[in-house]
């Protein structure tokens, strides 16, 4: 008969304390460096519309608000300073026309015009996503959009068409949880860096070969920062991602390549992240400088129709 079953009466958390630490190239333990962030969004007020927080640095329902309706000057402001203080926030029931999207959009900046995703038949400012059993989703890698450009969007608003009952559902990860979780030593190394991003890694494939000296003098190759300064809040962020990034600017390819690998993964952290389950004319606005995003395409071959309106940014500086 074997011995009794060895009894504690600690958890094995309490001689770490508050400690994060390293397993293999991965991290464990608490990510307190969130705890200030947390309180600071939880300590805001807001007078246009009610606020439900979705996760504890990033994103926020915000209910009580009518976007298809005219929206006053200091309504507009305050969904403005909730979009910088939650990085990705969401309205539900707002069955806008295209119409109204691209109106709603434009009281934030000027829209931009995507080269490579097909658009809304009667209004280009609208990136159309149409999935279905023909049309898979792709997009089900964490990104910024366009960051191969020289002036990428300041932020983007997708206006839920038709969406599956199960599935398709988009995740957020906030990038400057991202940059204060690296040690001090990267941080440091990737505070003067830049990365080189190049729309022929995910659209080079459409382009026909008669066109591609032509595009390529329309987009080039373009160095960002890795870790630039949020131009309203003034917060680092990280800036990399796999899908448009080609390489960063470093001395030797293998110690960029592992950095690179490093920087990326920091989205992979589910404390970072916040998930939306999408209902038909949900709408999200998210900061494209703040936060990454990852469409899950686990809904084929059911039907999932998005639209984006984007709207034109700054260049990334330190």
């Amino acid at each position: 008969m074997s011995g009794p079953e060895v009894r504690v009466a600690r958890d094995p958390g309490a001689a770490l304390a508050a400690r994060r630490f390293a397993v293999g190239d991965i991290h464990m333990g608490p990510t307190t460096h969130l705890a200030d962030e947390r309180a600071r969004l939880a300590g805001l007020r807001w007078e246009h519309f009610d606020v439900r927080q979705l996760a504890p640095t990033i994103g926020a329902e915000l209910h009580g608000i009518d976007l298809t309706g005219d929206i006053s000057d200091p309504a507009i402001a305050e969904i403005r300073r909730a979009l910088h203080a939650f990085k990705v926030i969401f309205f539900r029931d707002q069955p806008l026309t295209p119409t109204q999207h691209v109106a709603f959009a434009r009281r934030f900046g000027d829209l931009e015009i995507h080269p490579f995703i097909p658009p809304n038949p009667d209004v280009p400012e609208l990136v159309r996503f149409e999935k279905t059993a023909e049309v898979a989703g792709y997009e089900n890698a964490w990104h910024h959009d366009v960051t191969w450009r020289e002036r990428p969007s300041m932020g983007a608003i997708l206006h839920a068409v038709t969406v599956p009952d199960v599935g398709g559902d988009t995740l957020f990860c906030d990038m400057f949880a991202a940059y204060d979780g690296l040690d001090a030593a990267v941080r440091a190394r990737i505070d003067e860096l830049d990365a080189i991003h190049d729309y022929a890694r995910a659209f080079g494939r459409q382009v026909p070969a008669e066109q591609v000296a032509e595009m390529r003098a329309r987009f080039p190759q373009v160095a960002h920062p890795v870790a630039p300064r949020h131009e309203v809040t003034g917060r680092r962020h990280l800036y990399v991602n796999r899908v448009f990034v080609d390489h960063l600017e470093v001395g030797e390819a293998s110690d960029g390549a592992d950095l690179f690998e490093l920087l990326c993964r920091q989205a992979d952290y589910p404390e970072y992240q916040c998930r939306f389950r999408w209902e038909p004319h949900s709408v999200a606005f998210w900061d494209n400088r703040a936060v990454q995003h990852y469409a899950s395409s686990d809904y084929w071959p059911e039907v999932r129709i998005m639209e984006r309106a984007s709207i034109v940014g700054t260049r990334p500086s330190r």
